[in-house]
């Protein structure tokens, strides 16, 4: 294959396509975790060997040379866990343990970077069948990913994103083939896009999503800053309360080329990682997130005496953890730059109880800056519309843009999407922060009280459409006009039947 013929597409039909040796025996749900595994292992063992043959070429003679060269790649990567000598001994069995070793052996000489990484996942579990059946499987999933169009030497494909975006496209397939679950671990892409634009994010900027999932929303803050800068100036953090999603994560991060990124395992309500100190949350310049909606089980129980005061304002319900996210997302904005953006289910814009009164809380302290209301099954595993809610540190006034961009977007058959014109719309409107026609309104402190602080966007946007009036005077003479036609047709008809010889 030339390297005319290599592009994006190619790539991403080939990792899609080593998903068959998995389909019909192994669900996508568990498979997705080997096939993405495989395609990190890939990539860091033909980067390695690629720069191993440079080296070669350059310091034949001195293998001291080349020894030291490679201690300085990205990753290090042993003998016998690189890919092509996993892929030498396909044949034989074991290809389960010995994937796994390979992957440990990879972890152990990269600890700094990969500490953890692959103990949530294993090649030799029985969940790929019997030994023979997972030796099979194995094999074939070695035999794909050595096809000639998934080489994935730089010398071959160029820019390091070309593979970012291979992991990214099959993180996009799993989360719409997934069911519910997919939600938890992926962001659609034009929804980070959105989010990502409001909170413009700048060089220098540290960014956290605190329910991170795969990391394709916080990597699409940095992206904004590359694109608009060329600088790499800024730093991501995210946490991750799910062991093998915080794994992609992770593998997303190096993919993409994110090495000043900090994401952190373990529950963010429960157990915050992400400090200053013992005592300290740490802050952050844009903090972003897709919370589960809803979320039953929480961490209710504890939030009385929470030792970061996160839930001073109130404690949210016992069986609803929005606003517990929302709680944790506003106290990890510095003071003076701090914004945030949530997606939130419509529910948080107007139940009462407990939520009314954090609700009214957040309003009073003149936090809250935008209401987004999003079309309906947006969203991967819900049908359900969400609304983005920005919120401010510092904000240019004490109102709040209502922006009703629920009825722009394109039908999809499973999904349904947001274009680039329902994207520019909402954005401009946000930037211009003026009402629009039954599409946005700026409402006063006054008016949200009045409303007794509830959110609901119907309230503040009209979206109705007024009937066109009936003029009846019209309706009645055109009806006369219609039996008086009617009564000559009727006349007519008697004469021919007459003619017939019908009485």
């Amino acid at each position: 294959m030339s390297a005319k013929d290599i592009n994006q597409d190619t790539i991403n039909a080939a990792v899609w396509s080593a998903c068959d040796t998995f389909r019909g025996t192994v669900d996508s749900s568990i498979y997705k975790d080997y096939v993405l595994t495989m395609l990190f292992l890939k990539y860091v063992s033909d980067v390695w060997q690629d720069h191993y043959d440079e080296y070669k070429v350059k310091y034949g003679d001195h293998p001291e040379l080349i020894e030291e060269m490679l201690k300085n790649e990205r990753f290090v990567l042993p003998p016998t866990a690189n890919f092509y000598a996993l892929h030498d001994k396909r044949h034989s069995p074991g290809n389960g343990e010995r994937i796994d070793k390979a992957l440990h052996a990879i972890e152990d000489s990269n600890i700094g970077k990969l500490r953890d990484v692959f103990q949530d996942i294993s090649f030799n579990s029985n969940k790929l069948g019997d030994e023979q059946q997972k030796n099979d499987i194995l094999r074939h999933l070695l035999e794909d990913f050595a096809k000639p169009e998934l080489n994935l030497r730089p010398s071959r494909v160029g820019k390091l994103d070309v593979i970012g975006n291979a992991y990214e496209f099959l993180i996009k397939n799993f989360a719409s083939t997934s069911g519910k679950k997919a939600g938890e671990f992926y962001t659609p892409p034009e929804v980070s896009t959105l989010m990502a634009t409001l909170m413009d994010p700048q060089e220098g900027d540290e960014i956290c999503d605190p329910t991170c999932g795969s990391g394709s929303l916080l990597m699409k803050c940095g992206r904004l800053i590359r694109d608009r800068t060329g600088s790499r100036k800024y730093a991501l953090y995210g946490q991750e309360a799910i062991g093998s999603t915080w794994a992609l994560a992770k593998m997303n991060m190096f993919l993409h080329g994110e090495d000043n990124h900090r994401i952190e395992w373990g529950d963010t309500i429960r157990n915050p990682k992400l400090l200053d100190s013992e005592a300290s949350l740490k802050h952050f310049d844009i903090v972003v997130a897709n919370p589960p909606f809803s979320l039953e089980k929480w961490g209710h129980e504890g939030a009385d005496n929470d030792k970061f005061s996160r839930f001073r304002r109130g404690v949210p319900p016992r069986t609803k953890g929005d606003y517990a996210f929302i709680l944790h997302m506003v106290e990890t904005m510095k003071p003076g730059s701090g914004r945030m953006a949530v997606v939130v289910p419509h529910g948080v814009l107007f139940r009462g109880a407990a939520e009314g009164k954090i609700r009214r809380k957040l309003i009073e302290e003149n936090l809250l800056d935008v209401v987004i209301g999003l079309p309906e099954k947006l969203f991967y595993g819900t049908g359900i519309p969400g609304a983005i809610l920005v919120l401010r540190k510092k904000k240019a006034d004490d109102r709040v843009l209502f922006v009703d961009a629920s009825r722009d977007y394109e039908d999809g058959k499973n999904q349904n999407y947001l274009r680039e014109q329902d994207l520019q719309r909402i954005l401009i409107t946000v930037s211009s922060r003026q009402s629009v026609d039954k599409y946005a309104y700026l409402a006063s402190s006054a008016e949200l009280a009045a409303n007794d602080f509830n959110l609901n966007i119907p309230r503040y946007v009209d979206t109705f459409e007024e009937e066109e009036k009936i003029d009846l005077m019209a309706v009645r003479r055109e009806r006369v006009q219609l039996k008086t036609e009617l009564a000559k047709l009727e006349e007519k008809m008697t004469g021919f039947l007459k003619e017939l010889g019908y009485e």
